[in-house]
C-alpha cells in the first residue's frame, strides 16, 4: 500500500511536520510506502505521485492545494489539526473552503472527542465520517543542544514557532515580573519565524532581554531532546492548538508544563495531575512561582505526565489505527 502524506509548510519544523513525520515513519514499520509533499511550498506539485490514498493535514490548506491540482486523487481522508477548526471554520472567507475539504474527504481524523463535537455542531453532516485517534508521541533521539544550561539557573523552555497565535510576547511579559524576583530564571525559545512582523517583535523583546532570554532559531528535530533534558519547565501560551506535539514531547521527557487554558491543551493535560493550566496572567505566575519552588510538584507532575502520554498517545497504535482506516477505504 502506498500513502502520501500532505501537510503545510513541509519540512519545516513545526507541529504539522513532527506529526507527519512520525507517522510516516511508523506506518513504514507495519510495511506501508509513505511519501510525504508540501501543500504550501512555492513549487508546489501538481499532481500527486501515484497513491492508493492521500492524507491530508489541516482541511483549509489541503483544499487551496487540491484546487490547484490537475487531477483529484481517487481517496483522500483529512486530518484536522487546530487553526483549520478553531478559526478557519469560523472564518467567513475560509469557512466554505473547509467544508468543501471536508465533505470530499472518505474520513476525517480528529485528536479529542471536543474536535468531533464542536466540528460536528457546525457541519452536522459529517458524522459518519470522523474518527477520533489522539496524536501519538515519539521521543526524539539524544543530539546536541546548541546551548547548555547556566549552573544554578532554573530554565523556563517555550518551543513553538513564531507567529501571533502562540503568543510569546506574553509569554516574556510574564516572565519578565518573576525575573525581577528570581535573577536565577532563564527562558530558552526555539521555532523558525512563521510571521515576519511577529518574528522582529519577539526578536526586538529578545534584544531587550539578553541577560535572561535566549532565541536559538530553529533547531533540528533530532536535537530537541538534549534541550528537553536541561529544561526544568515547558511552555505552551498559545491561543490556540490542534493537539500540540511539544506539549506531549514535554510531558514523554517527565517535566512539568504550564500552558494556557485552550481546548488543545486542555485535551491533554489535567490541571495540577499532569500539568497546570493558566487562565490569567496572575494565575501563571502563581503556578511558575510555585514550580519554581517546590521540586516536589515539578517531578510529580512530571511523572505523572509521563505516565499519561506513554498510557493515551501510543505511535504504534496512531498508526496501526490509521492502516485501518486506509484498508477500510481502499476496500
Amino acid at each position: 500500500m502506498k500513502i502520501v502524506l500532505a501537510s503545510p509548510n513541509y519540512p519545516q519544523l513545526r507541529g504539522n511536520t513532527i506529526t507527519v513525520q512520525r507517522i510516516a515513519d511508523n506506518l513504514k514499520k507495519l510495511g506501508v510506502d509513505t511519501e510525504i509533499v508540501s501543500t504550501t511550498d512555492d513549487n508546489t506539485i501538481h499532481s500527486f505521485p501515484p497513491a492508493d490514498i492521500v492524507h491530508g493535514f489541516h482541511a483549509y490548506n489541503f483544499y487551496k492545494f487540491l484546487q490547484k491540482l490537475e487531477r483529484m486523487p481517487d481517496h483522500y481522508i483529512v486530518t484536522i489539526t487546530g487553526t483549520d477548526l478553531n478559526h478557519d471554520l469560523f472564518d467567513p472567507e475560509r469557512r466554505q473552503d473547509v467544508f468543501a475539504s471536508l465533505s470530499g474527504a472518505e474520513a476525517i481524523h480528529v485528536f479529542d472527542e471536543k474536535a468531533k463535537n464542536l466540528l460536528l455542531k457546525e457541519v452536522p453532516g459529517l458524522a459518519d465520517k470522523v474518527f477520533i485517534m489522539p496524536q501519538g508521541n515519539l521521543p526524539a533521539p539524544g543530539g546536541t543542544s546548541p546551548v547548555k544550561k547556566e549552573p544554578d539557573s532554573f530554565l523556563f523552555f517555550l518551543p513553538a514557532g513564531i507567529r501571533k497565535v502562540k503568543n510569546i510576547p506574553a509569554a516574556i511579559s510574564m516572565l519578565h515580573d518573576l525575573h525581577l524576583r528570581y535573577p536565577q530564571l532563564r527562558l530558552w525559545l526555539v521555532g523558525p519565524v512563521l510571521e515576519e512582523e511577529e518574528g522582529q517583535r519577539v526578536l526586538n523583546l529578545v534584544n531587550r532581554h539578553q541577560d535572561w532570554i535566549c532565541y536559538l532559531g530553529q533547531v533540528p528535530h533530532k536535537d530537541m531532546a538534549a534541550i528537553y533534558q536541561q529544561a526544568d519547565v515547558v511552555l505552551n501560551t498559545s491561543l490556540s492548538e490542534g493537539q500540540p506535539a511539544t506539549i506531549l514531547e514535554a510531558m514523554g521527557y517527565a517535566l512539568p508544563v504550564l500552558a494556557s487554558d485552550i481546548p488543545g491543551n486542555r485535551s491533554i493535560i489535567s490541571d495540577g495531575k499532569t500539568g497546570l493550566i493558566y487562565k490569567t496572567r496572575n494565575e501563571f505566575l502563581d503556578y511558575a512561582e510555585k514550580l519554581m519552588n517546590n521540586n516536589k510538584i515539578r517531578e510529580s507532575v512530571g511523572h505523572a505526565a509521563e505516565a499519561y502520554v506513554r498510557k493515551h498517545h501510543s505511535s504504534e497504535r496512531e498508526a496501526e489505527t490509521l492502516l485501518e482506516i486506509y484498508k477500510r477505504i481502499v476496500k
